[in-house]
């Protein structure tokens, strides 16, 4: 019996029309959400990205504000934009979209984003705050994938989770999470040895690799959850995930497809943070 299929794009359908509702009431109190992102130099793929988060915003009530920079611009200029960004009453969250050109370092920008208005939860304060379980802002896919769990009303109490992928955007945070959850939780990465051996003991898998079609059955353990972050292309330039779905939904008991899974979740939780972060200024004020 094939897994059912867990749709991010229903879940997030249901998740915006939450916050399209409470984006109206914050309006009426006379506070609008704004986003801003800053997009540098036109990659394709960051400007699809782009395109889809202006598009997400307008659909809930968001004041969606973009700033575009040619790839030649200093990094002192792009600091200095995003301290005006800091102190603009009007944006309560501010994103750097990310590959930046190589002669900006990602993480000066990442720290001088305000961390009350870091929506994508990269900043070193949210992160520690993540680890020692403080309210954060949580980055949005490992946030979205959580959503997912507790749409199916997935109890992860004693589960055996395994995250393949430890970046900082995906990996580690989705570890902690799944840990506040009383899952017990092991990493996996490119220098894991036998790593069928170790994935095969999870009840959740979440695969966050960026490798085409690399989770296959003999990965997988008969009625696990398995969770695919990968948007991938294969050998004949389609979307795919890390994750050969053909194969191993028959094995999972519940599994994310690609496209349509993970991803629209990912967009979702930025508006919920951008929302979370103009709801505490409210309360400051």
């Amino acid at each position: 019996m094939s897994g059912q299929i867990i749709s991010g794009k229903e879940i997030a359908a249901k998740k915006r029309e939450e916050i399209k509702l409470k984006v109206k009431k914050l309006k009426e109190k006379g506070i609008q959400p704004g986003l801003a992102v800053i997009l540098v130099g036109d990659d394709q793929a960051s400007e699809r990205y782009v395109r889809n988060k202006q598009k997400a915003c307008e659909e809930v009530g968001i004041y969606s504000l973009l700033q575009r920079y040619d790839s030649h611009i200093t990094e002192a200029f792009l600091i200095e934009k995003i301290k005006e960004l800091n102190h603009n009453p009007d944006i309560h969250g501010i994103l750097v979209q990310l590959p930046l050109p190589k002669h900006i370092d990602p993480q000066i920008v990442i720290e001088t984003i305000s961390a009350d208005k870091d929506v994508d939860g990269f900043h070193p304060i949210n992160v520690g705050k993540l680890v020692i379980g403080e309210d954060s802002f949580i980055p949005c896919t490992p946030f979205g994938i959580m959503v997912m769990l507790e749409d199916i009303n997935y109890d992860l109490t004693g589960k055996r989770a395994v995250v393949v992928g430890r970046s900082n955007i995906v990996g580690k945070p989705m570890g902690q999470l799944l840990l506040q959850k009383n899952a017990t939780v092991t990493y996996c990465h490119s220098k894991t040895a036998n790593l069928p051996s170790v994935t095969r003991e999870a009840d959740v898998l979440v695969s966050a690799v960026g490798i085409a079609n690399f989770i296959t059955a003999e990965h997988v353990k008969e009625g696990a959850v398995v969770i695919d972050v990968g948007m991938n292309r294969d050998e004949n330039g389609k979307l795919c995930g890390d994750v050969l779905f053909e194969e191993v939904k028959d094995k999972a008991s519940y599994i994310t497809p690609v496209p349509g899974g993970v991803g629209p979740m990912t967009i979702t939780m930025l508006l919920e943070n951008t929302l979370k972060a103009a709801e505490k200024l409210q309360k400051v004020n």
